[in-house]
């Protein structure tokens, strides 16, 4: 059996190092807010054919000075931009823009005579030939107020024959305003601290035969103290993230940590329990070795649990599109610290109280 309580130091000085440089992070540079929570517009887009690389909607859109502006591949053929707020006009602007860049169509000239088949004259948006091959041909609908007397021409005014490439398809248009922003920032703090608060009482409650060396409610603190661990890490990360390669945080952010929160405190609470088993049968005499045996007996379970969930994730990152991407780093850096800190931190936090109790009593 590995003494991993004995040598407990070194994930403390590893994680207390992690903990505060996140937290100099948060308070220096601070997450890249999305318009979740600043406000905004969202504007989705969808190409009919060839979808642009994100460089060339950039350089395409760089022009019109859209504040904030993040350009994001959505499934296969779409692109959703966030910005800061825009009139209609500007919003008019914007699919201008890009259908002068991306879109292509063709008009055709009909001329009609009684005796002769219509002829079409296909040309671009520049006025260049366009190849028929490429034309699904419409109907083209004549109307005159003349008769159509024997060997007249009747020319038909030019119609719009789609399509010869993109077409651009607006999905939605999204506006959020900053009150509801900041109802949306309370809400994630609120459900947080919720989150917190119930863990302490349950992990209290629970606990609550098992109250020597270490008092029940210090269980859900150990446990609280380890989320703590797990989320800040991560939002450090997203720190970097979002100073280096522009990454903002939404709300999918606060489910993921959120998500977070339970699955760490699920893998805390599976070692809790079966040191719990372990001090019923043994006792609280060897409360260290209890702590380390049950810490070794969980060991396999939380890593096999950790990594079948984390292959999941990886596989999410890498093919589930760019909608979910941070979605999925946030998790997967997440329940690798959370199943770190379930092992190397929260049991081990357990002995550091009891040696302090009976220092106290000395």
């Amino acid at each position: 059996m590995f003494d991993l309580v004995k040598y407990r130091w070194i994930p403390f000085i590893f994680s207390g190092i992690l903990v505060l440089s996140s937290f100099i992070l948060l308070a220096t540079i601070g997450l890249k807010q999305g318009i979740d929570f600043t406000g905004g517009s969202q504007l989705e887009l969808a190409f009919t054919k060839n979808r642009p690389t994100v460089v060339q909607m950039r350089q395409t859109l760089n022009p019109l000075h859209l504040s904030g502006l993040v350009v994001q591949p959505a499934g296969t053929d779409s692109y959703i931009l966030r910005m800061g707020f825009i009139t209609e006009d500007e919003h008019q602007l914007i699919l201008n823009t890009l259908n002068k860049a991306f879109a292509k169509s063709a008009t055709a000239q009909a001329h009609l005579t009684s005796k002769s088949k219509p002829h079409f004259t296909i040309t671009d948006q520049n006025g260049n030939p366009v190849s028929t091959k490429m034309i699904q041909v419409v109907p083209v609908v004549v109307s005159s107020t003349d008769k159509i007397a024997s060997g007249a021409v009747v020319s038909a005014s030019s119609t719009s024959i789609v399509s010869t490439g993109n077409q651009i398809v607006e999905k939605q248009l999204e506006t959020i305003g900053p009150s509801i922003s900041a109802n949306l920032r309370k809400r994630s703090i609120y459900a947080g601290i919720a989150v917190v608060v119930a863990i302490i009482i349950f992990v209290a409650y629970a606990f609550r035969k098992v109250s020597k060396p270490v008092q029940s409610w210090k269980y859900g603190v150990a446990a609280i103290i380890a989320l703590i661990h797990d989320v800040s890490i991560t939002m450090g990360v997203f720190v970097l993230l979002g100073k280096f390669l522009n990454v903002e945080v939404n709300i999918p952010f606060v489910v993921a940590l959120l998500t977070i929160l339970g699955y760490s405190v699920n893998d805390t609470i599976v070692v809790f329990d079966r040191i719990r088993e372990q001090l019923i049968k043994h006792g609280s005499d060897k409360f260290e070795y209890v702590v380390n045996l049950g810490v070794n007996q969980t060991f396999v379970r939380s890593l096999n649990t950790s990594l079948t969930t984390l292959f999941v994730l990886i596989a999410l990152f890498f093919f589930g599109g760019e909608t979910i991407h941070y979605f999925a780093l946030a998790l997967i850096i997440g329940i690798f610290f959370g199943t770190y800190s379930s092992i190397f931190l929260a049991s081990p936090l357990l002995v550091v109280w009891e040696r302090l109790a009976l220092r106290k009593r000395s």
